[in-house]
């Protein structure tokens, strides 16, 4: 992982900072907990769609409490195994703790729908090109940028910083965070992961999602071939659903013009193959959106 931040730095930055659940989320599962026969399988589905409420509940069954021998990365599955009345108490827990005013919620909303929809298409894309995964592809899409946030909430500036940091061209995005904030929304999302007891080789994609020019340039850095085709099936993703407009407010997406050619060699698509997936996406509804920046 390339960071210039010891665990001690990092402890700092997300002591007392986590990643806020998205209310309307609370207020759904609330309501369908009220119902007289709640569906857990629905309950499972509202907490797929956000960060916070995913990466709190895979900590927990995750935890040693369970004792579980794999790690899971199924958010259904991990609803089935705490069960109703404890997904109950953790979501009112977090929904007393996430109390956002209004400028937050707003300012994060792009965020919320940015995540779901690369989660839904790295699933997508997975199942496609035969990964046998697609669950923890879909946590990887859900979770890959839980930094931002995180790093809204500590720097006020984060926004500006993020924008400008999707200009830089050549420059590896995470650059300029470091060079702005002695960090990163890669380093600390990396971190968030695991305190979440996310499985390793997802932690540690997500602290290298920035850093696929190295992995998938011609003379690639050693890395691990399960991991290199998460990366890749994130960076398609991301590039399907315009993260580079939803987080960085730019027409052109540099970094998926450095890596495309060696990382759909690297993953087996052509051209073709991968204007099919995105067409797929549009017909779903899911394509390139404007920028949050906007509201």
């Amino acid at each position: 992982m390339s960071t210039t931040l010891n665990h001690d730095q990092v402890s700092k930055i997300l002591k007392g900072i986590t990643v806020p659940p998205q209310p309307q989320i609370i207020v759904d599962i609330h309501m369908e907990q009220a119902m007289p026969n709640p569906d857990i399988d629905r309950i499972a589905t509202l907490i797929s769609q956000d960060v916070g409420l995913a990466g709190t509940i895979l900590k927990v069954v995750n935890s040693d409490l369970f004792g579980l021998k794999n790690k899971i990365t199924s958010i259904e599955q991990a609803v089935h195994i705490l069960g109703l009345q404890s997904i109950i108490t953790l979501t009112e827990g977090l929904s007393i703790k996430g109390e956002l005013d209004n400028e937050t919620i707003v300012a994060l909303g792009g965020f919320w729908d940015s995540a779901m929809d690369i989660a839904s298409v790295c699933a997508t894309i997975a199942r496609q090109i035969g990964y046998q995964a697609p669950d923890k592809a879909y946590c990887l899409g859900l979770f890959h940028n839980c930094g931002v946030p995180m790093l809204m909430k500590a720097h006020p500036g984060y926004r500006d910083v993020m924008e400008t940091s999707y200009g830089c061209g050549s420059q590896r995005i995470i650059d300029f965070e470091n060079q702005q904030l002695k960090t990163n929304h890669a380093v600390v999302g990396y971190y968030a992961a695991k305190s979440w007891s996310l499985p390793q080789d997802l932690c540690e994609v997500i602290a290298e999602h920035h850093n696929a020019m190295d992995i998938f340039k011609e003379n690639p850095i050693p890395y691990d071939g399960g991991k290199k085709t998460l990366l890749a099936i994130l960076k398609m993703a991301e590039h399907i659903c315009g993260v580079h407009m939803v987080l960085g407010g730019k027409e052109e997406d540099h970094e998926w013009e450095n890596i495309k050619i060696p990382l759909l060699e690297f993953i087996g698509l052509s051209d073709l193959d991968y204007e099919d997936i995105a067409a797929e996406m549009e017909g779903m509804g899911i394509s390139i959106k404007g920028s949050f920046y906007d509201t």
